[in-house]
């Protein structure tokens, strides 16, 4: 039964690393084939190049062919990630959900996300980061706006 495990992550690690290798951490992990689920939870840690996610559970979803087509991280997410264009972010949420297909993060509740080389900062209620395009969206709370802020030189500097 652990073999069986073992294998389907082997698949999982293989078909979702692209050029890089994505590396997962865990105190436990299960899985429902049949469901197309992979469930690791207890200090998790997804790495895939210099992209980095922490978790306290994070849950993979994959098709008949077991490609990934969502990750979902719940439980003090942080992040580190970069995009295509060469813009980094880190940050934190209480869900984020990756979505392979659409090179897509999607942010929810209490996000705090930061671009470090621009050094802007967006805190909302929903935020969503496209890595091709290097676009972000935001949402705020019912109550609260999206916050944005900006480091801006002064022409002294």
């Amino acid at each position: 039964m652990i073999i069986k495990y073992v294998l389907l992550l082997g698949m999982l690690l293989q078909l979702t690393a692209f050029a890089e290798e994505l590396k997962i951490k865990a105190n436990t992990f299960s899985a429902d084939e049949q469901k197309g689920l992979s469930v690791f939870s207890g200090h998790v840690r997804v790495k895939k190049g210099n992209d980095e996610l922490n978790a306290s559970e994070v849950t993979i979803y994959t098709d008949t062919k077991n490609q990934p087509t969502k990750f979902v991280a719940v439980g003090d997410v942080s992040f580190k990630i970069a995009t295509k264009k060469g813009a980094k972010y880190e940050g934190k949420a209480n869900r984020v959900v990756y979505v392979p297909q659409e090179k897509e993060y999607r942010f929810y509740e209490n996000v705090h996300l930061k671009q470090l080389n621009e050094k802007k900062e967006i805190i909302g209620d929903e935020v969503t980061l496209a890595l091709e395009s290097g676009k972000a969206f935001a949402k705020g709370v019912k109550k609260e706006p999206v916050i944005m802020i900006f480091d801006i030189k002064d022409e002294k500097e």
